[in-house]
């Protein structure tokens, strides 16, 4: 089905869905991992990935960049 639909639609899927969806769990991961073994690398690099999804998005939506 996947296939069926146009490249403009599955781009709008991903943006809507599935990067809030994937960033949202990134985070609630670091979370977790920061309440088990305190302010690891890595649970810094996954509060780093939400963030980054988060920025990527508003900047294909035409949101303002931060610098």
């Amino acid at each position: 089905m996947w296939l069926f639909l146009t490249s403009r639609l599955r781009t709008w899927i991903l943006l809507t869905v599935v990067v809030p969806l994937a960033t949202g769990l990134l985070r609630r991961v670091g979370r977790v991992l920061e309440r088990r073994t305190g302010s690891t690398p890595v649970t810094r690099a996954l509060y780093r990935a939400g963030d980054l999804g988060d920025r990527a998005r508003a900047t294909l939506r035409g949101g303002r960049r931060r610098r």
